[in-house]
């Protein structure tokens, strides 16, 4: 596929590096503990507003992913051990900073026998107990579609289970490594089917085409999802997934209206939506 010069962003993707107190207070605590969040692994441009609104998204499992999706920036190798601390540092993390909602996800963990699920569990039962009264949702692999291990993480009760498809049917082979489509739907259907609120996002810009981005909607519905989000592809690199388009907020607005019309309880579409943007929302 041949790259496209997108070199110029449009005024409307011009981020603004969050700032402030809050901003310094948690880059320090996760600085001093080592841990690792989607907010700056995947240079989430809502970072700054999300710590201002005392929410934050915590990836466990450490930093390195054993998938080399084309359109992220996580790190891709062999993952080092679990480290079991990591859970302590983080109830301890949302404890100092006072968070009201969290989000919890996690790189794919294909070398572990259970692919990390029984830690995912511990992290949960964790923060329920540590943390009482604080909201939280989970963003998780596909587990390579095993439901039983997607049930060790229903089991403990978190507000709200999110999976993303990322892309279209027909774009997933291209962007996406080892994980398909009907995988994903699975496996937020079996999420739906046992009454937590289930989620699911995807991305704009890697060349799908507007009834593609319909049909999604729909076969997310079908499958009982509840919240979608919608956001612009943003390349992190040369060698990720090349960028097609730059898609505009109004384009953003339609979507979003028609997938409130379709029947989402709630969806967030705009150029600078990603997956945990206005999570806490989500809960309600």
């Amino acid at each position: 596929m041949e790259k496209a010069d997108f070199r110029r962003k449009p005024e409307w993707l011009k981020i603004k590096l969050p700032r402030g107190f809050k901003t310094s207070q948690v880059v320090g605590l996760l600085n001093e503990k080592g841990l690792h969040t989607i907010c700056s692994s995947g240079m989430c441009p809502n970072r700054g507003e999300c710590w201002g609104r005392g929410t934050a998204t915590f990836m466990i499992g450490g930093n390195i992913c054993t998938r080399n999706c084309r359109f992220c920036n996580v790190t891709t190798g062999r993952p080092l051990p679990l480290d079991e601390k990591e859970i302590e540092d983080i109830v301890e993390s949302v404890k100092s900073l006072g968070l009201k909602h969290v989000v919890i996800t996690s790189v794919d963990r294909d070398d572990l026998p259970d692919l990390g699920a029984s830690h995912w569990a511990r992290m949960i039962r964790t923060l329920r107990r540590e943390c009482p009264g604080v909201t939280m949702e989970v963003l998780i692999p596909d587990f390579k579609g095993r439901l039983d291990l997607v049930d060790m993480v229903i089991a403990e009760r978190p507000d709200v289970i999110s999976h993303n498809l990322e892309t279209v049917r027909r774009l997933t082979p291209e962007v996406r490594t080892f994980a398909t489509y009907d995988t994903s739907l699975s496996v937020i259907a079996h999420i739906a089917q046992s009454g937590i609120r289930s989620k699911s996002g995807i991305m704009l810009g890697l060349g799908e085409q507007e009834d593609e981005i319909l049909q999604t909607m729909d076969d997310l519905l079908a499958a009982g999802c509840e919240v979608m989000t919608i956001g612009q592809y943003l390349q992190p690199a040369k060698d990720n997934y090349p960028l097609q388009a730059y898609i505009t907020p109004e384009k953003f607005a339609e979507y979003g209206e028609i997938g409130r019309r379709k029947g989402f309880r709630h969806i967030e579409s705009a150029p600078m939506v990603r997956s945990s943007y206005h999570a806490e929302k989500h809960v309600l």
